[in-house]
Parts: C-alpha cells; structure tokens; sequence
C-alpha cells in the first residue's frame, strides 16, 4: 500500500511516537498525497513540516512542498508511476488485494427479509450492498460468511397463516397469497407451511436472480431461545408474569421484555439467541444490514452482545429508504395492499448490471431515489454504459492491435493523462482498504466512473496505436493495466465486464 509506504518514511523523520494519517488532498495543486503530522507533534509545526520534507529521501516523488499552517504535500515521481504499470500486469486479479483482515472471521448477515412476501426494492438495497461489502472484505482478508437468518416462526409468520387462510386477522394481500394452498386451521401451523413454500418459491429464486449466494440460511425455529435466557439469569427479571431484560445496563432506555405474560416470545428473545449462536460459531466481528425502522434496536443488539460477553465488533448498518421515479413521477408501491414492485421486476426491467450499480451509487444511510429513465438509457448519460463502454473498448484495441510487448520502454509514458491514468489505477488498493474500514459501498462505483472517465481522457489524447512501435507497446500496456483494475472493480461489484457494447 503507497499510504504505508509513505507514512512509514514520516515516521522515521519524527522522534514521537504518533500515527501518521496520509490522505489524497481534494485540491490536485497539493499534491497526490498528504500529511498534517506536523501540526501533531511538538515544536512549530511550520518548522516541523520543512525538517521532516528535508528528510524524505525517496524515488516515490518527484517532490515534497510544504504549506501552511504545516501541511507536507508529496507529488509521486514519473518513474514510481511507470512502474506501477508493469506491477498492476503482474498481479492481474490479484491486484488489490490486502492483508489487513489477518483471516478473521466476519459473518454477515443481509436482506434476511421475513418469508411472508416477494423481496422489495429495500431488501434489494440490503442484499446488493451485503454482497458488495462481501467481496470486498475478502479481498482486504477476511474470513467472510454470508448469511440469511429466516425468521420461519413467531409473530410475522402467525400473521402469514392468517392471511393464507383469509380470516380476520389477515395481513398480507395480493396474487401470491392467493397461489399458496396449504392444508389446516391453526394460523401459526399454516404459516410456517406457507413460509416454506415462499421461501423455496419466491425468495431463493430472487437472490439467485440478483447473484447473491449465501454461505448459510440459518433458521429462527432451529434456536434454543430458553436455553440461552437461562444463562443470562443476573440480567433478567419477572414482571408482571413476564421476562424482562436488563437493558438499561447496556445504555438502552428502558427495559424490554423477552417473553410475555402468554409466555410468546419476543423479537429480542430470539435475537439474543441468535448472537449467542454467532458467537459459538467463532466469528470475531459481526456485520448486520438493517430497514431504517430499526434504528431504536441498536442500542438492545450491542447491550445484548455484551451480556454474552462478545469480544468482538458488532456492526450495524442501517439503510435508508428506496424510491422509483419514471417520467419525474414517483412509483408507489404498498406491499401489505400487494400493489408494489417487486425487485424482480425491477430486474427484468432494467437489468442486474443496472439495478446493482444505481443501488449502490449513494450511501445506504442516504435515501435512494431510482432514476427508471436514466437507468434505461443507453448512453454516456448511463453510468453503467458509461464504464462497460470503457472495458469493451479496450479489449476492441487490443484485440485488433498485432503489437505484442517484448522489451517495455514505460518511461515513455510521460504526458498528462498517461500518469493522470496510472494515478488512478493506483488508486485501487486504497478504495479496498477505505471501504473495508467504513462500509461505504458506494466509494466502489465513484471509484469506477473516476477510472472511465480518465481512461475516456487518456484515449481523446493519446492515440493508442501508432507508427512508433515502442510507444504503441508502452501505451497497449497501460491500457492493459486499465483492464485488470476496471475488471476488477466491476468483479467487487458484480456487474459484467462486457467485450463488446
């Protein structure tokens, strides 16, 4: 990693001991990289910034400045960016990845929507960023699982068996419900039936539809809810012939209830077994996709992980609202009245390289609003377009290119765009690195149009085959490294590296 690399020689410039926090600044005057440590340790920090660039003897820049107050700005050398064109080839699909995971174990668990329904567009919004933040965290190192706890019993479904049966009590509506024909009387019975054959029916057929495969589907019904409240018997109590948890303990605002004065079990009861079982399994950090409703829940969640004694991470995110517009109008949808689309509609009408790209294009703790004209477009105007055009059209110029690299001279590659370009496809690691730490999926597409468009820059100023055959060779390299990292950005996002548009 550049940023290590670089802190570590700042380091050897300072005497204390402190982290050295490298960053890209926004302004490209200073600098490709830089560092405030300067205005951290002792002494003038102006004084501290010029010492410290004094010291830096390194073929990585061509140049360190120093700006006030005490900032210190590098600017990467030619030479280090030439050769990085010839170490992204090497690496192929490899490059990008990290060590920094050290093998743990992550389970992640995402969509986990209820088997009462067809999947949402929210639960689109859950499974496309679980999958992406996946693949990411396994090419940082990580151990990952990925996970769909099916919530087969209990309330949810009670209200399933109601509404197959038609009675009073009934929730759910629309053709599906009236498709399932499953024998008997008893609400509870007739829901978990209905729920399996929507689960076998609807739900796998949709995640395998938006090319997510899980590692486990774990089952609620599989849980033994009494045999873990028993061994939290110092942090629960009786009230009112019901099981309370001390929740308050745990920076919640009250305390809630585990099992009812019927004696039915609540969300939480269920929830606590189901940490105790991740914690079992051996996982060191636990990652959940959650609906924005559940915000309140986070507090009960972390309290209830540390009344298992867990020891690890515990993080949840929480995803904002998704909303379709068509023609400047908002689509609405209701799934409890059955009018709404579904997110395979929305893949078959838009197709799963779109649907994946627009739902991870803003930050899942931001709303969505689903642009349906623009995600039709085929043009530049369509980001998804935009990129795979980019790929495809190397892979034309190689294609038809005769020249095959012998001896490389990419010390030829010394105009603007060329090293504006390699400074992008070093970029790579970074993003990894970035997004493995904060779970900002969206970081990946930005990262993917950044790259198309200074390819697109590249290609409108430097002609890629020509007379000179050295030249030619150097630049059909770089466009070569071009194609492993836009391939490999694509991969992290599941989205097809088309050959031709």
């Amino acid at each position: 990693m550049l940023k290590e690399k670089i802190a570590k020689l700042v380091e050897k410039s300072i005497k204390e001991k402190k982290e050295v926090l490298i960053e890209k600044p926004r302004e490209k005057s200073h600098g490709d990289y830089s560092t405030n440590i300067a205005l951290k340790i002792k002494g003038n920090p102006m004084e501290n910034a010029v010492r410290i660039s004094k010291s830096l003897d390194s073929p990585i820049f061509s140049k360190v400045e120093v700006a006030k107050p005490g900032f210190i700005n590098f600017f990467l050398s030619k030479e280090y960016l030439q050769k990085q064109v010839k170490e992204i080839l090497k690496q192929g699909n490899k490059f990008g990845d990290l060590k920094i995971g050290k093998n743990q174990k992550v389970n992640i668990e995402f969509i986990s929507a209820n088997p009462t329904g067809p999947l949402t567009l929210g639960n689109g919004r859950g499974g496309f960023g679980g999958d992406v933040l996946s693949n990411v965290l396994e090419r940082a190192g990580y151990k990952v699982d990925r996970e769909y706890y099916v919530n087969d019993t209990g309330v949810q479904v009670k209200k399933l068996g109601h509404s197959v049966l038609k009675d009073s009590q009934a929730v759910y509506k629309g053709e599906y419900i009236d498709k399932i024909k499953v024998k008997g009387k008893d609400p509870q019975e007739v829901g978990e039936k209905a729920a399996k054959i929507i689960l076998k029916d609807i739900i796998k057929p949709s995640v395998k539809k938006m090319e997510v495969k899980f590692d486990t589907w774990f089952s609620q019904k599989s849980l033994n809810v009494d045999k873990v409240l028993k061994g939290l018997k110092e942090l629960t109590y009786e009230k009112d012939k019901a099981l309370w948890f001390k929740s308050t303990k745990f920076k919640d605002e009250k305390d809630r209830v585990l099992i009812k004065e019927d004696g039915e079990k609540t969300y939480l009861a269920y929830d606590i077994a189901y940490l105790k079982n991740k914690i079992d399994r051996g996982f060191n950090k636990l990652i959940f996709f959650w609906g924005a409703d559940h915000h309140g829940y986070i507090n009960r969640i972390k309290g209830a992980s540390q009344a298992l004694s867990f020891k690890g991470e515990v993080d949840i995110i929480i995803m904002q609202m998704v909303r379709i517009f068509q023609k400047g109008k908002e689509v609405r949808m209701s799934k409890r009245t059955g009018s709404y689309i579904t997110l395979d509609e929305l893949i078959n009408e838009v197709g799963l390289d779109v649907a994946r790209f627009f739902f991870l294009m803003r930050g899942v703790d931001s709303h969505l609003n689903f642009d349906m004209d623009l995600a039709k477009e085929q043009s530049k105007k369509n980001p998804v377009y935009y990129i795979q055009y980019a790929h495809a059209r190397i892979f034309n110029i190689l294609k038809k290119s005769k020249e095959k690299p012998k001896s490389l001279n990419l010390k030829l590659l010394d105009k603007p765009t060329e090293l504006a370009l390699i400074k992008e496809l070093i970029r790579f690691p970074e993003i990894i690195e970035e997004t493995a730490q904060d779970y900002q999926t969206y970081r990946i597409p930005q990262y993917a149009v950044d790259l198309a468009d200074s390819f697109h820059q590249f290609y409108e100023n430097c002609r890629v085959i020509s007379e000179d055959k050295k030249l030619t060779q150097a630049r059909l390299s770089l466009i070569s490294a071009v194609k492993v990292v836009l391939k490999n950005t694509l991969d992290l996002m599941g989205i097809s590296a088309p050959d031709k548009m």
